[in-house]
């Protein structure tokens, strides 16, 4: 039996591994296309021979693995920071009426804001460097987290907590056994929504904030010298990181956690 279910299990993986490898193939066809059919010239829309020919050169050389190191080191530390902020205001939001009604205004007030309108004047009181780049990504993310956390303390079903409290349980294992269970499925939600936030800031941050590395700064320095082979280069790293990020990190969460407890089901 258990032999079937892991052969099934494979199968399954193979499948989406399949479909998902289409749909790139589809996207870089359709690019080549575009790159190839005179709309613009070449040197403006690099078809994969010259975006392969130049990624090349930056792993050989191993500029792209430096630039990768410090914009993954940006968004890492600033997604930290951004969660050790957001989940217990999110949490104490959704647990008091006071703390709601304190931090909601401010809060609704500034998430429209887009981070980037805040570089300059974060350049003016901390400079140019690490320190603006990261906050900035920590404006970015923080809010979607604190948002996602809240809505989902909101709606933890109220049987469930009168069960709770018909039982004995104190506060701490209302908190670990009921409260933080149920919201879960919104944190992880908050988290991928910040993640994707946090590479967004990041990005126009390590232009504008004066860095030496990053992939921000090697996409606009390309950009400088019309090496768009470079920029997509890139660009395509972003988004590669992006997919590996999602499959060892968001999907081993979702799997050790709300999947395992039979709170969402996996699409097949």
């Amino acid at each position: 039996m258990g032999h079937v279910a892991d052969m099934s299990a494979r199968h399954i993986c193979s499948g989406k591994t399949l479909r998902g490898t289409i749909g790139l193939l589809i996207f870089a066809a359709t690019w080549e296309l575009f790159a190839r059919s005179g709309a613009f010239p070449t040197s403006m829309t690099p078809p994969i021979e010259t975006i392969a020919a130049a990624t090349y050169y930056l792993v050989i050389n191993g500029t792209i693995f430096i630039n990768i190191l410090f914009t993954i080191m940006r968004v890492a530390v600033g997604l930290a920071l951004s969660c050790v902020i957001a989940i217990p205001l999110g949490l104490a939001m959704g647990r008091s009426k006071i703390v709601e009604q304190i931090f909601l205004p401010p809060i609704s007030v500034l998430m429209p804001i887009p981070s980037l309108a805040w570089v300059p004047l974060f350049i003016l009181w901390l400079g140019l460097g690490n320190v603006t780049t990261i906050l900035v990504v920590v404006y970015a993310a923080i809010f979607p987290m604190v948002y996602n956390v809240w809505r989902g303390v909101k709606a933890i079903n109220p049987v469930w907590l009168r069960a709770g409290l018909s039982m004995g349980s104190d506060s701490h294992a209302m908190f670990w056994r009921i409260i933080f269970p149920a919201s879960l499925p919104y944190v992880v939600t908050g988290l991928r929504l910040a993640y994707g936030r946090a590479w967004m800031a990041v990005i126009g941050a390590e232009l504008l904030a004066g860095t030496d590395w990053g992939l921000g700064r090697m996409i606009f320095e390309a950009k400088e010298w019309l090496s768009t082979g470079q920029m997509m280069s890139a660009i395509i790293m972003i988004g590669v990181i992006a997919l590996i990020s999602e499959r060892l990190l968001f999907q081993a969460i979702d799997k050790r956690t709300v999947v395992r407890w039979g709170m969402v089901r996996t699409s097949e």
